[in-house]
């Protein structure tokens, strides 16, 4: 019986660890306001080594629509301004001697639209990766021996129950980020 526990546990924490990253991969997908989480993952070549943004700056909201990041060391600047670039994000800082502002452009329709398009991507990876999670709870359950069959079946029901919660938390998710990117 414990075992059965531990696996539907398991389960459990697989797809709770899918949502948080589903959350996380959201933070990243803009939606028209300035926010600090838009440039978390930028990574600074700082003294020769990767480094994080928030390791070598302070990066603050200056209004909806610009990004101040002030860095602990004006000798940074350069390499901060370099790794906005590097990182894709669509950005262009500009570079004042003491701080770095990032204006965010206003979104236009079609990037909107393409946004909306990598929020649903990301929901969808989400889901197969639940899935999967069910997928490898239901072989453990396979594996096991001496455990009665409808114990066993009860407890695949379970799964599935969970399975469709978290799906369905996945959609309440992305229809809450479509609504956020697409409000013009």
């Amino acid at each position: 019986m414990e075992e059965l526990e531990l696996i539907v546990a398991s389960v459990k924490q697989e797809m709770d660890a899918a949502i948080k990253h589903l959350e996380h991969a959201f933070q990243k997908i803009r939606a028209g306001r300035a926010s600090t989480s838009m440039v978390q993952d930028v990574m600074v070549e700082y003294y020769g080594a990767p480094t994080p943004l928030s390791q070598v700056a302070n990066v603050s909201v200056v209004d909806a629509m610009t990004l101040s990041i002030q860095p602990w060391d004006r000798t940074a600047l350069g390499a901060i301004s370099k790794g906005i670039v590097n990182s894709n994000l669509g950005f262009a800082p500009s570079n004042n001697g003491d701080v770095i502002i990032i204006n965010v452009p206003p979104l236009t329709e079609e990037r909107r639209r393409e946004l909306a398009r990598q929020a649903k991507g990301e929901t969808d990876q989400t889901k197969v990766t639940i899935r999967n999670a069910r997928q490898e709870g239901n072989k453990e359950l396979k594996r096991l021996d001496g455990v009665a069959e409808d114990l066993i079946k009860g407890v695949e029901k379970d799964i599935q129950d969970l399975t469709d919660a978290y799906v369905k938390k996945a959609d309440e998710h992305l229809k809450v980020k479509e609504a956020e990117i697409l409000k013009v």
